[in-house]
């Protein structure tokens, strides 16, 4: 399975028995929840994942020095992808309405784990909803399967491991440029970005317009090489370790690699040991 899946394939292949269709939707806003987006309506056959209790180790929040969403032990991605009906042979497509932002994460995740039949859909539930295809409110009943993965190395970058080293390395930081810069900070303790770091905005990633869907590798790759992905595997961080998988997944699309630092800035901003640096772009 490619990457990136397209919403026609993905309506002709509902249904099939080895395929299991995954609603990500989480949103920043509090009043905004995603369990509750999916139940008034999603793809019809999908399951729902928690990216705070299913995508992350339990602990995390906002000041907390683990980070927003610390990354997940082999025990819980087994016992949740198991939950979730993904075991060996099973096609995953993950979704959610910000233009795989979100879906990004569970595709980083089971390749992480060794599952490499995963695909985000391209464009996501707004353009599935713009193109007129169909919804459903009805919660599928999923057997359970035994989800064996163990995490591969060479995917995540601990805090102390970047620490050492992210002065020779090239580090991208995947969230706004105003974050990016230290203008303003909503979410996490502190402003700015880790020393060095470059940045790499996810949503560049992406064709403009209301239905946005993931630009060409050819497209993709001059953007990466402005910032010298292109000579260095990069390590990616963002906010909190999520929108970063979409940088890594567009590498990808682009014929290069990356590696996520899961506690992200919510992590690095908590330490009030550890430098930053503002300004920039």
């Amino acid at each position: 399975m490619e990457d990136l899946v397209d919403t026609a394939w993905l309506q002709g292949e509902l249904g099939a028995p080895d395929l299991r269709v995954v609603d990500v939707r989480w949103y920043l806003d509090p009043t905004r929840v995603g369990r509750r987006a999916y139940d008034t309506g999603h793809i019809p056959g999908a399951v729902f994942a928690d990216l705070d209790k299913d995508l992350s180790a339990p602990g995390g929040g906002r000041g907390r020095p683990e980070g927003r969403h610390p990354w997940p032990s082999e025990e819980t991605v087994a016992r949740a992808m198991g939950a979730l009906g993904i075991g060996r042979g099973t096609r995953v497509v993950a979704y959610d309405d910000q233009a795989g932002a979100i879906a990004a994460r569970l595709w980083y995740v089971l390749r992480a784990h060794g599952h490499d039949d995963v695909a985000v859909l391209d464009g996501g539930l707004v353009k599935w909803v713009a193109e007129g295809r169909p919804l459903s409110s009805d919660v599928p009943s999923v057997a359970p399967a035994t989800f064996e993965g163990r995490l591969l190395p060479g995917f995540v970058v601990a805090r102390d491991e970047l620490i050492a080293n992210h002065r020779e390395r090239l580090v991208l930081d995947a969230r706004a440029p105003e974050r990016y810069r230290g203008d303003a900070e909503p979410i996490d303790p502190r402003a700015g970005h880790i020393p060095g770091a470059r940045n790499a905005p996810y949503a560049k990633n992406l064709t403009e317009g209301p239905q946005p869907v993931f630009r060409s590798s050819d497209e993709l790759r001059p953007h990466f090489a402005a910032v010298g992905a292109d000579r260095r595997e990069p390590i990616v961080y963002c906010g909190s370790g999520v929108t970063a998988c979409h940088d890594l997944l567009a590498l990808r699309r682009a014929g290069l690699r990356g590696v996520l630092y899961p506690g992200s800035w919510s992590e690095w901003s908590a330490d009030p040991s550890l430098p930053v640096e503002t300004g920039g772009g």
